[in-house]
C-alpha cells in the first residue's frame, strides 16, 4: 500500500520535477550523499557534478508509483524520465529533520 509522502521528500520530488538545481542541492544535509547504483557522491560539489549530467541537468522527472515509510527511511518507486536514463527506479531516502541525509538509487 502506498503511504503519503513525508514533507521533505514530497518537496524534493517537486523540486526535481521543476528542475530546480539550487533547491535540489539545498535539500541535502551538509554531509548528505547520493549513491547512484553503487557510485557514491559524498559532498556538494560531487553531487552537483553528477546531477548536472544525470539528474537535474538531464531534465529528469519522477512519477511516483509507490511509497513506503519506515521511521526515517522513505522508499519511493518512481518512473524516472530524463535525457540521460529512463525507467522504473527505487529511491531510498534517509531523512534527517527536514533535510535528506542520503539518497540511494537502484533498479525498480
Amino acid at each position: 500500500m502506498t503511504e503519503s509522502i513525508p514533507a521533505p521528500i514530497a518537496g524534493f520530488i517537486d523540486t526535481v520535477n521543476k528542475h530546480d538545481e539550487q533547491g535540489f542541492l539545498d535539500a541535502f544535509t551538509d554531509n548528505g550523499f547520493v549513491d547512484d547504483w553503487g557510485r557514491v557522491f559524498g559532498d556538494r560539489a560531487a553531487i552537483k557534478a553528477w546531477s548536472d549530467k544525470e539528474f537535474i541537468g538531464a531534465t529528469g522527472t519522477m512519477d511516483v508509483q509507490e511509497v513506503t515509510v519506515d521511521g526515517d527511511t522513505v522508499t519511493v518507486v518512481a518512473d524516472w524520465r530524463s535525457t540521460h536514463a529512463n525507467g522504473l527506479s527505487t529511491f531510498v531516502f534517509v531523512v534527517d529533520g527536514d533535510k535528506i541525509q542520503s539518497m540511494t538509487i537502484s533498479g525498480g
